[in-house]
């Protein structure tokens, strides 16, 4: 691969201004916004410097072999556990437990590009409904309206494209492109949702459907989740906040560079960062401040790995909740068979959704909302569809199964629903206190499992999925079992944002409540997770964050 050129070069043993720890969709925000505000800013980060020539189409590779989310020098396992009275089990070869990219951009790389904004109801749920016995549902220290300007600068920066639906949150100003063309299984999506009376909208994506700041419109190629974009239309941080970063010649890009510790002086204060190079060298970067940006399971794994004298339970961790209150969105998923050819492989994952649910209703008998979107979901993939060909059993051989993969490629489209999770302290990210990588790092350990609210309304957004499926015209339709899920792409709410230091880990601003000049900023900060696409609301954040980050060290505050 080839390393991009220009941006800054600073000496370990000088302190920068900043040092930012992970490149995804809100530490690429941040170095932007840090660096073209006029200080030194370098960049952290564990996976390699890819640009658009090194993505491609490699099934294997990506789903198989963990091209984008393993570390390409070494083997980085994690263990789950159910529940806290479980031994933990180590991922071996399958999904790991908490999925993320390691790679320059992070998960904004190989997501599928939904841009849902929360709405104001997501912001303050605790005040509306009231308290929830045994859990942390709890009001964000902002409001929707405090985040709105952000959401709508997100949107016009990186480029997303959609059109306003009916249930949208108020904007201060439309979409910056039109929508995406739509496709088989959105057309699909769009005939049985209004012959149920519901109301489908176009998706909202950080995909460019023309040509945006320098940057083509999407190829159409079909392969979004999971892969990186050699067309640079997925609206990444690679693409979007990095280039810019380092165009100030303030921000280097350090690569290849894993951050194991946060060091601490005598006072109390952030001094540098200690990281292993691809060769697992130690290295320590000096810095006036250090934000975290490094997702919701490395960020609470790093600061829990940073114990001290002053900072026994880990760093930041005075609250004790560091870790804690790890939310993943719920997911369920329905499929169907049509007559005639979709083609749904083509194209971006999602053109239509359906948030007529998105608002918690009592009558349903439990808490929670969601939205459905209409996809192929990884089947979209030959590989992948022939193995959960069939209804999802397991692989089969001969005649009759290659009959069967060729016609249902080309006529499957499945239907998503995602919804939330509720915030349980039980549920956390933690250090496995027998076990470490090659590196002597402890592993990270998820335990995790589904509130009962959580799995009924996965089920309740299934059915209404059939139900959209048969009005559409399905042949056929077959589930994927509503099971505690095992395994999250969404890692949110395990270093929470609050005024009450008792109650949080970080300020409505997002600096430590212990550490004043440690900032944490990325899913972890997220009180609440949404109703499934939780990274506008994560780069939203990141931009409010860099304002007042940036106004604190001007006025000698940090």
């Amino acid at each position: 691969m080839v390393m991009p050129e220009g941006g800054a070069s600073f000496a370990t043993r000088e302190p920068v201004d900043f040092v930012i720890i992970g490149s995804g969709a809100a530490g690429g925000v941040l170095a932007r916004e840090l660096s073209q505000a006029g200080f030194d800013v370098v960049v952290l980060e564990q996976g390699p410097w890819r640009t658009a020539v090194d993505f491609g189409h490699d099934e294997l590779g990506h789903f198989f072999a963990g091209d984008l989310t393993g570390h390409p020098s070494w083997s980085d396992p994690q263990s789950f556990r159910a529940d806290p009275s479980e031994e933990a089990t180590v991922s071996g070869g399958g999904i790991p437990a908490a999925l993320y990219a390691r790679t320059v951009g992070g998960a904004s790389v190989h997501f599928s590009g939904n841009y849902w904004r929360m709405r104001p109801v997501d912001f303050q749920e605790r005040s509306l409904l009231g308290p929830m016995a045994g859990t942390g549902f709890s009001d964000w220290p902002i409001t929707y309206e405090e985040l709105e300007p952000y959401y709508t600068r997100v949107e016009h920066e990186v480029g997303v494209s959609g059109a306003v639906g009916p249930f949208d949150p108020p904007r201060s100003k439309p979409y910056p492109l039109p929508p995406m063309p739509v496709k088989g299984s959105g057309v699909l999506l769009e005939q049985g949702a209004r012959a149920l009376g519901l109301h489908p909208q176009p998706a909202p994506v950080a995909i460019l459907s023309q040509p945006y700041r320098g940057r083509p419109p999407c190829g159409h190629c079909g392969f979004c989740l999971g892969f990186g974009c050699e067309m640079n239309a997925k609206s990444s941080t690679l693409v979007t906040m990095i280039p810019e970063a380092v165009a100030t010649g303030r921000c280097e890009i350090r690569p290849l560079s894993t951050v194991y510790r946060i060091e601490t002086g005598d006072d109390g204060r952030v001094s540098e960062v200690a990281y292993l190079d691809a060769s697992g060298a130690q290295h320590a970067q000096k810095a006036k401040a250090v934000v975290v940006a490094a997702n919701g399971a490395e960020t609470p794994r790093l600061l829990l790995m940073s114990e001290s004298a002053s900072f026994p339970d880990g760093l930041a961790n005075g609250s004790g909740l560091v870790g804690k209150y790890l939310m993943g969105n719920g997911h369920s998923v329905i499929h169907g068979y049509f007559e005639h050819e979709l083609n749904d492989w083509k194209s971006i994952q999602v053109t239509r959704i359906v948030h007529d649910f998105y608002e918690n209703d009592p009558a349903r008998g439990f808490y929670g909302g969601g939205g459905l979107d209409g996809r192929p979901l990884v089947n979209a993939t030959p590989i992948l569809h022939a193995l959960t060909e069939a209804g999802g059993g397991p692989p089969r051989w001969g005649r009759d199964f290659k009959r069967d993969v060729r016609h249902g490629f080309s006529r499957h489209m499945g239907i998503l629903g995602s919804t939330t999770s509720v915030p349980l302290e039980r549920n956390n990210i933690s250090l496995d206190p027998a076990r470490e990588d090659a590196h002597g790092r402890p592993l990270v350990r998820m335990t995790y499992r589904d509130h009962d609210d959580d799995l009924a309304m996965m089920k309740f957004l299934q059915d209404r999925g059939e139900e959209i499926l048969d009005a559409a015209g399905a042949t056929r339709t077959w589930r994927e079992p509503v099971v505690p899920q095992r395994f999250h792409a969404h890692l949110l709410g395990t270093c929470r944002m609050g005024d009450d230091p008792a109650t949080s880990v970080v300020d409505r601003y997002h600096r430590s409540h212990e550490v004043p000049n440690l900032f944490i900023c990325d899913g972890s900060s997220l009180v609440s997770s949404g109703r499934g696409q939780p990274t506008l609301t994560i780069q939203a954040l990141a931009f409010r964050a860099a304002e007042h980050i940036a106004g604190f060290a001007r006025q000698g505050d940090i």
